[in-house]
């Protein structure tokens, strides 16, 4: 959610904004804007309601001069969407320009002490109160902007990454940063780029310092970058270089970032467990587990935590633990986690699963388990992020950039890495005999060839599609390892389409969803041939008497389901734990087809931001 951009260097910022914002535009925004230093100094702010496009047509021709800016996409929290809450925020003197991620939660107390020394607010963010407060310190104290800004934050409770200009001094850029990430992007010749994640810095350097919590950065334009903490401490910029390659942000060919992503996964999940599953030598690596193997050897139990589609892979993870490597598993909502003063013990690990590895529910979550005495183990998407520093070990799941905000390819590759984390961990405890093991290791190395085929159905979902677009409920069905799946199906179609729609457990809807069920209510069963197969034909056959529309997901070679259902898609067979990653497949496929019919908005969907970083 929100996202920034900044440049400090020789070059025109305005097009390095511009193209900044439009590689941010995935993380979900409804507002954008610039500010830039014009020559001689002057201050110029330009924002605008909607989409980046709108924000340039604003501009138009009058296109800012000056080689310093900042710029921001908004998500809105404090204050509805509109041309005044958008950033940058200015001071009441406009003599600096702010841009801002995160929540100040004791912006009402600021704003009563700003309102008391005569400022005057425009805005209903919290983000101008910040503005007005770093000015009253500069004013008040005549420190200048880096010094200012640091005994300011020492007084700002929230979470922030924030990017400040001061036309007083046109050649510094200062930033800073607390639970919310920022990375400085050093470029070769004196430039420096600022963003709240490397997508629109990588298409100018590969060079970036990621700034730690209560970190204070300031870029001047010979080429210096010096660090503080707020508590006055130096610290040695770390420069690290970065992986990601620009035609990954590009949609190479594909009408939506998103069905790039769900063709991408065959490649994406063969990376996930490239190195970590050797078929030939029938043997399984993680060396974040072997390394700190102590700490899974005498693990009592597992506790996962995760947001969203990471809550549902760390649910299919939870058959996954307890079947192969029979450790007790609970899963829970990291939003709700340290809310419920939870029972954590030095004997349990925790496993935390994030995409981005920035979702501030899920970084709260670790610091009270870490607290606690647990070992924390992360699974992430993204070098460098705050949970792969944070976790005590960790493994990257290699999906690559995933643009789109609801998440498919992210998910498939989770599911990968915490099959092949189940199944070290069994081995190598002496849970899980050799022919099962062998089993699902070859099965595991299969799956990208099996996910290939899965993706040849998408014309026939796409004519299922047209039947269920007009549908205002659904209900996603599934049992064992189905289930989880069955949930990231109604997600996806919740997400894109705005159809609601629930998953249960299939043995659950007769507790209450058979109410619903009618002739206009899509039902989606997955209904892959494994140990409680013959129980899902039973629940469909009782909503098939109940006028209920059915598609069943089948395993290839099904006739029982396909007597009964109206429609169906064939699945590879495959081992019920490796199943999932097969079935999630044509779940994606339908919620991105109805969704292109009802005329959505299938990248960017309302509301809805690809990072949440605030809680």
């Amino acid at each position: 959610m929100c996202g920034i951009v900044g440049y400090l260097g020789p070059k025109q910022a305005y097009p390095i904004l511009i193209d900044g914002l439009t590689r941010l535009e995935y993380r979900g925004y409804d507002s954008a804007g610039i500010a830039t230093l014009e020559e001689g100094g002057k201050l110029r702010v330009e924002k605008k309601e909607g989409k980046v496009a709108n924000l340039e047509a604003h501009v138009a021709e009058d296109i800012p001069k000056g080689t310093v800016g900042i710029g921001h996409t908004r998500w809105a929290t404090h204050g509805p969407p509109s041309d005044r809450n958008a950033h940058p925020h200015a001071g009441s003197k406009g003599r600096i320009a702010v841009i801002h991620n995160g929540i100040i939660e004791n912006y009402e107390s600021l704003k009563d002490l700003l309102s008391d020394r005569g400022h005057t607010l425009v805005s209903d963010t919290d983000t101008e109160v910040l503005a007005h407060f770093i000015e009253e310190v500069m004013t008040s104290t005549g420190l200048d902007l880096p010094e200012a800004l640091r005994i300011a934050l020492k007084e700002v409770v929230g979470a922030y990454a924030i990017v400040v200009l001061d036309q007083s001094q046109p050649d510094r850029l200062v930033a800073a940063r607390k639970a919310s990430p920022l990375v400085i992007g050093v470029g070769g010749k004196n430039d420096f780029f600022v963003g709240s994640d490397a997508t629109p810095i990588v298409a100018h350097t590969k060079n970036v310092v990621y700034l730690e919590d209560e970190e204070v950065a300031t870029m001047t334009r010979d080429g210096k970058l010096s660090i503080r903490t707020i508590g006055d401490a130096d610290v040695t910029p770390e420069i690290q270089a970065i992986e990601l390659e620009i035609a990954s942000l590009e949609k190479g060919g594909y009408e939506h970032f998103m069905l790039k992503e769900i063709y991408e996964q065959p490649r994406s999940i063969r990376d996930s467990i490239r190195g970590r599953v050797n078929l030939q030598r029938g043997t399984t690596t993680m060396s974040g587990i072997d390394e700190n193997w102590g700490e899974w050897e005498k693990a009592q139990r597992i506790l996962i935590l995760g947001c969203g589609t990471s809550w549902h892979a760390g649910l299919v993870a939870e058959y996954l633990f307890e079947s192969l490597a029979r450790i007790p598993v609970e899963v829970e909502y990291a939003s709700e986690f340290r809310y419920r003063n939870p029972i954590i013990r030095d004997t349990d690990v925790v496993l935390a699963i994030s995409q981005s590895g920035e979702t501030a529910d899920t970084l709260a979550a670790i610091r009270s388990a870490k607290d606690a005495g647990a070992h924390i183990f992360g699974v992430c998407n993204v070098v460098g992020s705050s949970i792969a520093r944070e976790t005590d070990a960790g493994a990257y799941t290699h999906a690559g950039p995933e643009i789109g905000v609801a998440s498919t390819k992210a998910f498939t590759a989770q599911v990968a890495v915490l099959t092949a984390m189940a199944l070290h961990v069994g081995r190598r405890l002496g849970r899980v005999d050799d022919g099962v093991f062998m089993r699902l290791v070859s099965g595991l190395d299969n799956i990208p060839g099996l996910v290939e085929q899965c993706l040849e159905s998408a014309p026939a979902i796409g004519e299922i599609a047209k039947l269920f677009a007009g549908a205002e409920n659904a209900l996603y069905l599934g049992r064992g390892y189905q289930f989880p799946v069955a949930l990231e199906g109604a997600l996806k179609l919740k997400e894109i389409s705005y159809i609601h729609a629930e998953g249960y457990p299939a043995a659950e809807m007769k507790h209450g969803p058979i109410a619903l069920i009618d002739e206009d209510m899509p039902v989606i069963f997955i209904a892959t041939q494994d140990d409680v197969y013959e129980k899902v034909v039973s629940n469909i056959q009782e909503v098939k008497a109940r006028g209920g529309q059915i598609l069943a997901i089948v395993t290839e070679g099904d006739t029982q389901v396909k007597s009964l259902a109206d429609h169906t898609v064939e699945v590879p067979r495959a081992h019920e734990a490796l199943a999932p990653l097969l079935t999630a497949i044509p779940m994606q496929l339908l919620s991105y087809h109805i969704a292109l019919l009802r005329g959505c908005n299938v990248d960017q969907p309302r509301n809805l931001a690809k990072s949440v970083t605030v809680e």
